[in-house]
């Protein structure tokens, strides 16, 4: 595949705990890049942890480039579930001389992974690196959707430079764009401008409160079966669960939560890449955070060895068609439930001359409560607003 040319291998004590390598723990189970010039084989792989060392970006947050390590030494302790994993853990991303050249890096090797079905889980690092995980689509030539599990928008006024805090600026700007929709999970009004949310609402993104998803968090799964990338924020979970990050916050996800919406992440058929990003043990105490992040990354394991492939386009007669009328008959909905997993769909009217390059757009994922929102005639948000974006 000729990506360990930008990899060092896992450089971690595998004796120092024997219970950390007991027989059956993934410590045991997955392939691990351990010597130079003993890259392992991917051709069976179809998960790949990759680290990325990388924190010259990350403002206040100095020394989350240690991160990756530490989270892999809690990981490798934790037994996988009931199913035959194929997964590779091919070391670090070798730091470029610029922060550019590990983009570059990054992108490279991610852009690879994928182009042979291998679905990446990045540890980081800064959340900046979100940026070249965005540039890897851009190498494969695919219309993307990206959701951020955060607690702002990162989208930064101050600096035209790309930080932590401002990454989704450099995507948003980035062109040729391959960007179709952003989704944030999870945002602290508090922490956000007006500036921000008018940006948002004007670009026709989808943006979630931390309320309104604690309430019902069912609701995020339709969210997050609709994108291509999911960049999780270690500080959207809150510092009494997650305190290895220098912007910790009071309020946020709870542990369980973050390993819920994971879990959604990985039974996504759409999704192929993960990371999770700004964890830093210098704040981290009796490395808590890095135990929780190992725990939400087998939920994302257990969530994509739970996949149904049951996505619209593959075989409609698995599905059970609705159509409902609405706005005085005067529009129709054409709904989609899978027979395997109960889950929604809705298509939206698409132009034919764009259809074919939009195909995974305009079904668009829903829930139950959706359609029970056009049986009363309303609209579901989620169809108007992809809807626009089409048209």
């Amino acid at each position: 595949m000729e990506i360990e040319i930008y990899l060092d291998p896992v450089n971690i004590d595998f004796d120092s705990n024997p219970d950390k390598n007991a027989p059956q723990c993934f410590g045991d189970k997955i392939v691990v890049y351990r010597e130079k010039n003993k890259f392992p084989d991917l051709s069976e792989i179809n998960l790949a942890i990759l680290g990325v060392k990388e924190d010259r970006n990350a403002l206040l947050n100095k020394g989350c480039a240690e991160g990756p390590d530490h989270i892999r030494k809690y990981f490798y302790e934790l037994y996988p579930g009931n199913y035959n994993n194929k997964i590779a853990d091919i070391g670090n991303i070798i730091p470029g001389n610029t922060v550019d050249d590990t983009y570059f890096a990054v992108s490279t090797v991610i852009a690879k992974l994928i182009k042979y079905k291998i679905t990446p889980i990045i540890l980081g690092g800064s959340q900046d690196i979100s940026y070249a995980n965005y540039l890897a689509y851009e190498q494969l030539g695919q219309i993307i959707n990206i959701a951020a599990v955060d607690a702002a928008f990162d989208v930064g006024y101050q600096s035209t430079d790309i930080t932590a805090k401002s990454y989704l600026s450099k995507i948003i700007m980035h062109q040729p764009s391959c960007l179709f929709n952003f989704t944030n999970i999870g945002f602290q009004t508090y922490l956000v401008d007006q500036k921000a949310i008018n940006l948002m609402s004007n670009l026709l993104f989808d943006t979630y409160r931390l309320g309104s998803i604690r309430e019902n968090i069912e609701e995020a799964e339709p969210y997050i079966r609709n994108v291509d990338m999911v960049s999780f924020d270690v500080g959207a979970i809150r510092m009494s669960d997650a305190p290895g990050n220098a912007y910790a916050l009071p309020n946020g996800f709870y542990g369980e939560e973050a390993c819920q919406i994971a879990r959604y992440a990985g039974i996504s058929d759409k999704l192929t890449s993960i990371g999770f990003y700004d964890y830093n043990p210098l704040f981290d105490n009796r490395f808590q955070t890095a135990a929780l992040i190992a725990q939400i990354i087998w939920y994302f394991i257990d969530g994509y060895y739970n996949r149904k492939n049951d996505f619209p386009h593959i075989q409609k007669d698995d599905y059970l068609k609705y159509r409902v009328s609405v706005n005085d008959n005067t529009r129709e909905i054409v709904f989609y439930k899978s027979k395997k997993s109960d889950r929604w769909w809705m298509e939206v009217p698409c132009p034919t001359d764009i259809s074919k390059n939009y195909l995974r757009h305009y079904l668009v994922p829903c829930s139950y409560k959706d359609y029970l929102s056009a049986l009363k005639e309303e609209m579901p948000d989620r169809w108007w607003q992809i809807f626009q974006k089409l048209m």
